[in-house]
């Protein structure tokens, strides 16, 4: 059991998208990290079925990227990136273009998931004005979409309660399109659902209501996670792309959960074959050691926004920690791991492994929807009446109880553990899963 000394004054802490009054009641502390497990301030090992938050996709504690950073907070903790830079800035903007499409090759580094949103989405309006469109201000977003918590982020956004608390500030002219999610059609489907391709067809219709002159870009998740793991439809990603490149409206694809080898490839975008114009990345990038984002761009859109622009700044955009000496060390360290040990093709080859070990929940207790791609599942719960989302809340806190990490949004429990996983602690937690389910009313 936990003592009373180990437990901090919790009373200062607003804890982040968390229940505090319930948490503060009951705390769950982590006090260490290394490889699949985390270890709480009572010393008990917690198996990561969630990567941290979907993003130490290296495991925790890699000497490697300690080191880095140790270095270079010795050598250089701090240097503006405003009318000056240092060379790993640029290193670690090269290396991540090696990893992304061909063509995707101007790195613009932010601090976030949600700054890299902000920044695609700026990025978006300031090229269609340098190309002499600037009524082309309009943007669309996706039902049920998560693209972090700036107001840009959330006003493409389509979940609801991150929304409704400042749905007057929220920026003008967006529309969204449907989500694909269907439980009628697609229940239990393995990997992306035959059904749904048409819903793409949706932006024709949204075209042809405010125009296409007027509509600076589209901004969806690959596969959305945050919602609840929604896979996308075969030929979705395809139709949409389409569309976007036949009325001249830009393709962001936020791919802050999916790149760096979640779908077992370096990107959704390459997983899929589908080329975005602009992707917005975090998370993988630094294996969470340091927070880091970058927004990836096609050379055309960069090109046009300098070449636009009179001497001088080009785009009126940064951040004071763009390009953090600490960050780029870090993005260094963890993309040289993640070739080094082959970590994507390692969890392309596990995938079918996960896949099975998923699908063996369908017949589990309150369960109503098994679906999944690559290494990530979401396990959709029935609701019990009149308290939704309270039997995954329960099932969270009995699987960590049990020794497993996971996430739980609504009733949708998901799981996308660190790709160094081994097939045993794949086992492990699906087994715990299904253990706790039948265990839970």
């Amino acid at each position: 059991m936990t003592s009373p000394a180990d437990i901090p004054d919790l009373s200062n802490l607003w804890m982040p998208f968390t229940a505090n009054r319930q948490f503060k009641e009951q705390p769950r502390l982590l006090a260490k990290a290394r490889g699949m497990y985390y270890t709480t301030v009572d010393g008990k090992q917690v198996l990561d079925g969630t990567a941290g938050l979907w993003c130490v996709n290296a495991g925790h504690g890699r000497s490697e990227i300690i080191d880095a950073i140790s270095r270079q907070a010795a050598e250089l903790d701090y240097a503006p990136s405003f009318q000056l830079g240092h060379s790993d800035s640029f290193r670690a903007a090269t290396a991540v273009t090696r990893m992304m499409p061909a063509g995707m090759d101007r790195i613009f580094f932010t601090n976030s998931g949600s700054e890299s949103v902000d920044t695609a989405l700026k990025i978006a309006l300031a090229y269609h004005r340098a190309r002499g469109e600037g009524q082309r201000t309009r943007l669309i977003g996706r039902e049920r979409g998560y693209h972090g918590v700036g107001f840009g982020g959330i006003s493409v956004g389509g979940i609801s309660p991150n929304r409704k608390a400042f749905s007057g500030a929220l920026l003008p002219g967006v529309d969204h399109l449907p989500h694909t999610h269907d439980l009628s059609r697609n229940a239990h489907t393995r990997g992306q659902p035959a059904w749904g391709e048409h819903l793409a067809d949706e932006l024709e219709r949204i075209v042809a209501l405010h125009d296409a002159s007027t509509i600076a870009a589209v901004i969806v998740e690959p596969l959305a996670g945050s919602t609840g793991v929604l896979v996308p439809p075969k030929g979705y990603l395809e139709k949409l792309r389409a569309i976007t490149e036949k009325h001249g409206i830009l393709l962001i694809f936020d791919e802050v959960i999916t790149a760096f080898g979640r779908l077992g490839a370096a990107t959704a975008s390459e997983y899929f074959g589908v080329t975005p114009d602009l992707m917005s990345l975090a998370k993988g990038i630094s294996n969470a050691s340091v927070p880091a984002g970058a927004v990836a761009v096609k050379r055309e859109v960069h090109d046009t926004i300098l070449g636009a622009a009179a001497n001088g700044i080009e785009f009126f955009h940064g951040y004071t920690y763009s390009a953090h000496p600490l960050a780029t060390a870090a993005i260094l360290a963890t993309l040289e791991i993640y070739e080094r040990e082959q970590l994507f093709q390692r969890a392309r080859a596990l995938s079918a492994k996960f896949e099975d070990a998923a699908h063996q929940l369908e017949e589990a207790r309150h369960v109503i929807d098994v679906r999944n791609l690559g290494m990530v599942a979401g396990i959709e719960l029935a609701p019990r009446d009149g308290a939704p989302g309270a039997r995954a809340a329960e099932v969270f806190r009995k699987c960590f109880d049990q020794g497993i990490m996971l996430r739980y949004t609504g009733d949708i429990l998901a799981i996308s553990p660190p790709l160094i996983i081994e097939e045993s602690q794949i086992e492990e937690i699906f087994g715990k899963i299904g253990a706790v389910l039948q265990d839970t009313e």
